[in-house]
């Protein structure tokens, strides 16, 4: 298990599953900051507390991307160990 965690923090900033993790975050965060935040940029009503979110808004989704992309490709690696 401890493995996995390593193996998925380093994958953080793998150059093979940056490029797409960041056009997800770009895409969905901006989708999510519209919806929860538009209002309150739109008044001027922003605070600290408001951009703390708004920031999460985008690095959630790209967590959630790379993890996507780790667990896929360990598993197709798995997968491929257990044909030989």
């Amino acid at each position: 298990m401890n493995q996995l965690i390593k193996g998925y923090f380093a994958s953080l900033i793998e150059p093979k599953f940056v490029p797409t993790a960041v056009k997800v975050a770009l895409i969905v965060g901006s989708i999510l900051f519209t919806i929860n935040h538009g209002s309150a940029v739109w008044q001027g009503k922003m605070s600290r507390d408001r951009w703390i979110s708004a920031g999460l808004t985008y690095i959630v989704p790209y967590f959630v991307n790379i993890h996507g992309q780790y667990i896929s490709r360990r598993r197709s690696s798995q997968s491929a160990k257990s044909r030989h």
